[in-house]
C-alpha cells in the first residue's frame, strides 16, 4: 500500500480515481504482463491489447447489466461530442427531439441540436437556477419525436434524477457523464446512454455510449465516417487507434467496482458518504446551506453555501489549508461544491463533515 499522502479530493472532473487502481497502473506502467511495454507503448491493433479492450467492454456490460440488443462503444471526444453526434445521427430531414434542461450541460446539448433539427423544451427548471428536476409527469414530449434528451446528474447545481421518465417507443437518450456507475440502472428503458470517463469511470479521454442496435441501424447514413455511430459499432470502437490507456483505466476501475461488491453496494456507498455532509448541512440552522431542493440532491455534487459571504472566503481558504482540493463551486452558483464520485473515499467525506462543523464552532 502507497505511503503517499492522499489529498482530500472533491474535483468536480477530472476527479478521484481509486487508489487500488492507481496502485496497479503503477506496478504495471513500465512493464504490462511481462511484455517489456507500456500498456501506452503497444499497439492497439496487438492480441495483448485487443484483450485489454474486450475486456474492458464485456466487464461493463456485466457490471452494467447491459442487455445483448445494445453496443458498447468506446469513443473519444468526451460527452461533448456526443452533444452533435447524437441530433446528427438521429435527426433527419422533418425530425424533432424533445430536450429536458436541467443545468450548464443540457443547455449545451440543446444549443448543439438546434443546428441540425427542430429541438423542443421538453420541461425546465432554468427559472429557479435549476434547483430542482422536473417532474416526470411535466415533461412533454411527442409520440413521433425521434428521441427524448436527459442529463441525469447535473454538477454545477447539484440535482440528480431520481425516477426517470419512461417514453415508450420514443427512445430516451441520457447523458450520464457525472453518475454513471453510481448505482444500478435498468439500461432497458433507455435508447442511448453516454458518459465521459472523467467522474466515475475512469480518466479523462474516454466516452462510453451504450446504444440499442435497431437505432444505429436506423442512423443518418449520409454523415462523416468518423461521426457514425455504425463506424464504431462494425469495428468493436477500433476503426482508429482507441484511447489505449484510458480504456485499460476503465478496465482496472470495473475490476474495483466488482471487489466493492458491485454497483448496489456501491450505490449504498455513495448515499452514506453524502448523508454525511447533507447532515451537516442540515444540522447547522442555517450556517450551511444547500443549493437544491432536497428532493432532488444529487450523490454525486454536493453544492452549498455559507451563510455569510466573509465567512465563506474563509471557509474555502481555510478548508484549502486543511488540504482539501476542488471544494469551490461553480461560478453559475457560487459557494461551495463537494463532488463525492465513487471513488471518493468514505473518510474524506467524513473528514470534510468534522472540519465544517469546527468551522461553524469557531465562527456561528
Amino acid at each position: 500500500m502507497s505511503t503517499t499522502k492522499r489529498a482530500y479530493n472533491f474535483n468536480a472532473g477530472p476527479s478521484a480515481l481509486p487508489l487500488e487502481v492507481l496502485e496497479v497502473a503503477q506496478k504495471e506502467l513500465l512493464d504490462y504482463q511481462q511484455t517489456g511495454m507500456s500498456i501506452m507503448e503497444m499497439s492497439h491493433r496487438s492480441a495483448t491489447f485487443e484483450e485489454v479492450h474486450n475486456s474492458a467492454i464485456a466487464r461493463l456490460r456485466k457490471v452494467y447489466s447491459i442487455p445483448e440488443n445494445y453496443e458498447v462503444l468506446l469513443l473519444q471526444g468526451g460527452a461533448s461530442l456526443q452533444f452533435t453526434m447524437i441530433p446528427m445521427n438521429f435527426l433527419s430531414e422533418g425530425a424533432t427531439a424533445s430536450y429536458v434542461q436541467t443545468g450548464a450541460w443540457s443547455e449545451k446539448a440543446y444549443k448543439e441540436a438546434k443546428l441540425f433539427g427542430t429541438i423542443k423544451e421538453a420541461a425546465s427548471t432554468k427559472a429557479e437556477n435549476y434547483k430542482s428536476i422536473p417532474a416526470v409527469a411535466d415533461i412533454a414530449y411527442d409520440a413521433d419525436d425521434a428521441y427524448v434528451h436527459i442529463t441525469s446528474n447535473n454538477t454545477i447545481f447539484g440535482t440528480q434524477w431520481k425516477e426517470f421518465p419512461v417514453t415508450g417507443d420514443v427512445p430516451l437518450v441520457a447523458d450520464m457523464s457525472s453518475d454513471i456507475l453510481s448505482k444500478p440502472v435498468d439500461v432497458a428503458n433507455f435508447g442511448i446512454i453516454y458518459a465521459g470517463a472523467q467522474k466515475n469511470l475512469g480518466p479523462s479521454g474516454v466516452t462510453v455510449v451504450i446504444i440499442r442496435k435497431d437505432l444505429i441501424e436506423k442512423a443518418n447514413k449520409n454523415i462523416p465516417t468518423m461521426l457514425k455511430y455504425a463506424t464504431h459499432a462494425d469495428n468493436n470502437s477500433l476503426y482508429n487507434t482507441p484511447p489505449t490507456f484510458g480504456i485499460y483505466m476503465l478496465g482496472e476501475v470495473l475490476k474495483w467496482v466488482e471487489a466493492q461488491g458491485g454497483l448496489e453496494q456501491v450505490a449504498k456507498n455513495n448515499e452514506e458518504k453524502a448523508a454525511l455532509i447533507y447532515d451537516t448541512i442540515d444540522a447547522s440552522n442555517g450556517f450551511y446551506y444547500g443549493h437544491a431542493e432536497k428532493e432532488a440532491r444529487s450523490l454525486m455534487n454536493i453544492t452549498f453555501r455559507v451563510a455569510d459571504e466573509e465567512l465563506e472566503k474563509k471557509f474555502l481558504a481555510e478548508a484549502k489549508a486543511a488540504g482539501f482540493v476542488g471544494l469551490n463551486g461553480h461560478r453559475s452558483v457560487g459557494g461551495c461544491r463537494a463532488s463525492t464520485y465513487n471513488a471518493v473515499p468514505r473518510e474524506t467525506c467524513q473528514a470534510l463533515a468534522d472540519f465544517m462543523v469546527k468551522f461553524q464552532q469557531e465562527n456561528a
